[in-house]
């Protein structure tokens, strides 16, 4: 019986991307995908600028480090942002394009590589006439099609990809824009004060609303009654590149969130020519203290009014009223005053 398996491209190569990465070739130990060197220096990506219309031509470089030859899947993908942590990552084939995975031709779509060598493989991007201006990212990647299987009864497949990445610029104007949205707050406290620790998770979205790519910087600040700042704390947890259209899921974790106070939260996002804010508020209480305060309280008012009513089950006496013993009847009223005086028998 063949065990299923589940293939995890998408997965691996928004690993390979998650990471900010550092200026050279991108390389998982068994190969790397490169561009040519220019003839000043090498390129750790291709950086090119075109306007609508154009065609641009390149070159990229694909080198075998193993001792046996291998065969790759070579294609042109659009880039993303993965929602696991907003690294960059690239569509896998069959996805559908709209940049540079759409615009890019290869000569050939596979590939093999002879063991301790590179095959250089030439391309073009022709940008349409009616491409949007701004930044339009993408890779150029070499897919191993082999796929690993693990053991088990369920095996996770896996396909390796190494990509070099495409930043290409569409001429005409551009708008850097940033928006921070869906601002939610999860706030966990101990039953007790002080028997535990006050939490809070602050939830949001950034979302690149231009058509540039941006290198957002986040601060959050929180302020209880009065204005008191309780947290001021600019954000590491954030993408170093959020392209043009993307959103990203971001939490943030608060250890030490106030017990009992009204808190605002603020969280106020920077890039280049471009700052959003947004707020959500929270209310800390120890609500089973509360809750006992309040059931004490009602007991003490019902405790009164029932003692009350024991003292006075008549409900008292009122003021102006004249009660007839037994067997009395009102006498006349006296002729000058025209008071009734109560006689007995």
């Amino acid at each position: 019986m063949r065990k299923p398996y589940v293939l995890l491209l998408p997965f691996l190569l928004g690993l390979l991307f998650a990471a900010p990465t550092p200026a050279r070739a991108a390389d998982n130990g068994s190969w790397s995908v490169y561009p040519v060197a220019s003839a000043v220096a090498a390129r750790p990506y291709f950086y090119v600028s075109a306007d609508p219309g154009q065609t641009i031509e390149d070159k990229v470089v694909v080198a075998n480090k193993t001792d046996a030859p291998l065969t790759f899947r070579l294609y042109a993908a659009d880039a993303y942002n993965t929602a696991r942590d907003g690294g960059f990552a690239v569509r896998s084939p069959g996805e559908r394009m709209r940049g540079v995975g759409a615009w890019a031709e290869l000569p050939r779509d596979r590939i093999t590589v002879p063991g301790r060598s590179s095959v250089t493989v030439p391309f073009t991007v022709r940008v349409p006439e009616g491409a949007e201006p701004g930044d339009h990212p993408g890779a150029v990647v070499a897919l191993d099609e082999r796929v690993e299987r693990g053991d088990g009864s369920v095996a996770l497949g896996v396909q390796r990809a190494v990509a070099a990445r495409v930043y290409l610029q569409v001429g005409g104007p551009t708008l850097p824009a940033l928006a921070v949205e869906d601002v939610e707050i999860s706030h966990h406290q101990p039953l007790v004060p002080g028997f535990g620790d006050s939490t809070a998770t602050i939830s949001y979205t950034l979302h690149n609303t231009g058509n540039v790519t941006l290198d957002p910087k986040v601060r959050l600040t929180a302020r209880g009654l009065f204005g008191r700042t309780l947290l001021d704390r600019r954000l590491t947890k954030v993408p170093s590149q959020l392209l043009p259209g993307q959103r990203v899921r971001l939490t943030e974790h608060w250890t030490g969130a106030p017990h009992l106070d009204r808190t605002d939260v603020k969280l106020t996002a920077t890039a280049t020519r471009t700052q959003e804010s947004a707020t959500a508020s929270f209310v800390a209480a120890p609500w089973l203290v509360l809750a006992v305060v309040a059931a004490g309280v009602a007991a003490g008012v019902w405790l009164l009014i029932r003692r009350r009513r024991r003292r006075h089950p008549d409900g008292g006496r009122r003021a102006g009223v004249i009660r007839l013993r037994r067997g009395a009847r009102p006498a006349p009223a006296h002729p000058r005053t025209g008071i009734g005086q109560t006689a007995g028998r």
